[in-house]
């Protein structure tokens, strides 16, 4: 279980990117978070993998808080940025076992994964490429295959569809189902608020560092689209 307590951030001149967020995001969530540009996605985010320090409050994994026990915490997690930023001097391959040496895969289960997320997202024919070869799509696929191959317990993901071709898409929406319904959760932002409002059991909306609605989606939306929301409640003052 991810809990985010009392985060609060500032950057200069005061301004708070984010002011005093709670949100609990549960074992078996699939969890969308989304809001405006600038209003504190990248930055809660970044907080929670421990990129940014933040000024109050306090964010738990599990029982590991990421101020106080940082490797813990990344031990159980995967982050996936919007613009994947991997090593383009290794293969494909060569950056997947990099992963799992960090994360303590061992071979022989390192090997079944490989094999079968590689196969899911269509790369077995290139994982002895050099990334710096790659489209965007390839690059964010083999950032997921370096994800799901550690089979972490908590995944982040920041606009995951970005640069993926469709098929690629549905094959990474199943994925997200198929992991969570296993126990573990999803933590994502999107822009695209069709994907989020089909795929996620709980949403959050956050507007100039605050957050102004969380909840169940079901209870939240009853018969309104989350498009409609989102421009409903982000565009009143």
């Amino acid at each position: 279980m991810l809990q985010i307590i009392n985060l609060s951030k500032s950057y200069e001149k005061g301004k708070k990117a984010c002011d005093n967020i709670n949100l609990t995001i549960e074992n078996g969530d699939l969890f969308g978070f989304i809001g405006p540009n600038g209003a504190g996605k990248s930055t809660t985010i970044k907080a929670i993998v421990g990129i940014h320090d933040f000024d109050e409050g306090d964010i738990r994994l599990d029982e590991y808080s990421i101020k106080e026990n940082p490797i813990e915490c990344k031990k159980m997690m995967a982050y996936i940025p919007d613009n994947p930023d991997i090593y383009s001097h290794l293969t494909g391959l060569g950056y997947i076992n990099f992963i799992c040496n960090i994360y303590g895969v061992n071979k022989e289960e390192r090997e079944e994964r490989i094999h079968f997320y590689a196969q899911k997202f269509e790369m077995e024919e290139h994982l002895n490429e050099p990334i710096k070869s790659y489209s965007h799509g390839m690059k964010q696929k083999i950032a997921f295959i370096g994800a799901f191959v550690h089979h972490p317990k908590l995944m982040i993901l920041d606009e995951p569809f970005v640069g993926l071709d469709p098929k690629a898409s549905f094959m990474l929406k199943e994925m997200m189902k198929e992991y969570v319904e296993s126990g573990n959760s999803i933590f994502f932002s999107s822009h695209v608020l069709e994907v989020v409002e089909k795929l996620c059991n709980k949403i959050a909306i956050i507007k100039d560092g605050k957050i102004i609605c969380c909840g169940l989606i079901d209870n939240i939306l009853k018969d309104e689209s989350l498009e409609s929301l989102f421009l409903e409640i982000t565009d009143h003052d």
